[in-house]
């Protein structure tokens, strides 16, 4: 009695020996840790919240219609996050077994040059007796691993989405770009045809037609340089589908100025977005993870009460093995009294790793906020600088139409049509750049909004 006493002492001091835990942080405060309220623009809105607007929904034009659901069946980066999942699913199973008995069928003989023993039956082995929690806090720990991985993999589907969208809108604004180029480049082929007429008949110098040749280059140029940009952005696109553009898929329209998905949708308040966002959730069941690992590791400093027993039959002969039943039953306790430091290092380990999943927590909190304010930032500025643009676009056609109207009366000089052309080349190519940012902007938001289902 005294002998069991002091152990049950030393397992008491040993215990509190672990420390106290560190609390965990709330949402609220670690999102205070992260931006202040005054970064997070105020978005407004009263339509389907994001997270709860399907991508089939959110983006209704035909081709993206056909390439998501490839993207979703195919990609392997989305394969790779399933089978992450199944394989926390086994470890958690795993897991709960722990805290059943392992049962074995057996027979066993001994023979010697005196003796024969034969045993046949079933046998139960260090059946750990989970008094102090430590098998139901690594159970605990498998399943929040579990939560971690089904939550990684919707953010990967998110992520897949967003991005096959963007790659889209790419493609699409390569198009548009290409059937500028191709008009510019017929324009000048055209100015340069009437320069040589000129210049042949002594009207116009040299200069001007060289002027008129280097326009003509530098749009073929351009041509070449957008025609590369599309392959490369058409075998991105490939890449993330996971298998080649279906055969029967449309074409690009290059109507950048009519893809306008969630042009209304609603951002929300900061506290929603908090719960809304698969990282987010990923990191707080990572966090989950680290608690019940300290919970573990500190159980560790208790008595461990484990039972090894079998029932069966035995016998001195085999032809009479079951004839006589037999049973054993041996409990045992094993308190650690000296271990070289290895339970304290196992549980400062596992505090240590959540620190770090603390701060993970945090900078996703962080992540996220930014994510969505520079969303939001884009939102208007974006619509603002497409219509500044577009304004541009058209101040810099009535120019060019002025300055060649003024070069075929013979009152300017080719130069200045050329000028001209130049600078709505120019323009019609960045109107086309500000309509795919502003397409891309719109995904961004549905994205960092938790959106993708």
């Amino acid at each position: 009695m005294k002998q069991a006493l002091t152990l049950a002492a030393a397992a008491v001091l040993l215990a509190a020996c672990a420390g106290p835990e560190p609390r965990k942080p709330s949402a609220p405060e670690a999102a205070q840790a992260a931006l202040p309220a005054a970064a997070f623009p105020d978005a407004g809105g009263t339509g389907t919240a994001a997270a709860a607007l399907p991508w089939a929904q959110a983006f209704q034009g035909a081709r993206l219609q056909r390439l998501i659901p490839l993207a979703l069946a195919n990609n392997r980066d989305l394969r790779v996050a399933a089978a992450s999942i199944e394989a926390a699913r086994a470890t958690a199973a795993a897991r709960d077994a722990d805290l059943w008995p392992t049962v074995n069928a057996g027979v066993t003989g001994t023979r010697s040059s005196t003796t024969s023993s034969y045993q046949a039956g079933l046998q139960v082995t260090a059946w750990e007796l989970d008094f102090f929690g430590r098998l139901r806090s690594a159970g605990t720990a498998a399943q929040a691993q579990l939560l971690a991985a089904e939550a990684s993999q919707q953010a990967v589907r998110n992520a897949l989405v967003a991005a096959i969208a963007t790659t889209e809108i790419a493609l699409q604004a390569d198009e548009a770009l290409l059937q500028i180029t191709r008009d510019t480049l017929a324009s000048r082929e055209q100015s340069l045809g009437l320069i040589r007429q000129r210049f042949e008949g002594g009207i116009t110098s040299e200069l001007d037609l060289r002027a008129a040749e280097s326009a003509l280059q530098a749009a073929r140029v351009a041509l070449a340089q957008t025609q590369r940009q599309r392959a490369l952005d058409q075998n991105a696109l490939v890449l993330l589908l996971g298998s080649a553009l279906p055969a029967d898929l449309p074409a690009p329209t290059g109507l950048l100025a009519d893809f306008e998905p969630l042009a209304e949708l609603p951002a929300g308040v900061p506290a929603d977005v908090l719960t809304r966002r698969p990282d987010l959730r990923q990191a707080e069941a990572q966090l989950a993870a680290t608690d019940a690992n300290i919970a573990a590791a500190r159980a560790a400093f208790w008595p461990r009460i484990t039972l090894t027993g079998s029932v069966g039959t035995a016998s001195n002969e085999l032809s009479e093995l079951f004839s006589n039943s037999v049973w054993s039953f041996t409990p045992q306790l094993l308190q650690p009294l000296f271990d070289a430091g290895r339970n304290r290092a196992n549980l400062a380990a596992a505090r240590a790793q959540r620190d770090a999943a603390t701060a993970q927590y945090e900078k996703a909190i962080q992540s996220a906020f930014r994510d969505v304010a520079d969303a939001l930032a884009g939102r208007t500025t974006l619509s603002e600088q497409r219509a500044a643009q577009a304004a541009l676009v058209d101040a810099e056609s009535r120019r060019l139409a002025l300055a060649d109207e003024r070069y075929r009366a013979g009152v300017s000089s080719s130069l200045e049509v050329l000028d001209a052309q130049r600078s709505l080349f120019a323009a019609r190519q960045a109107l086309v750049q500000v309509q795919s940012l502003r397409a891309q902007n719109l995904v961004a938001v549905y994205r960092s909004l938790g959106g993708g289902n």
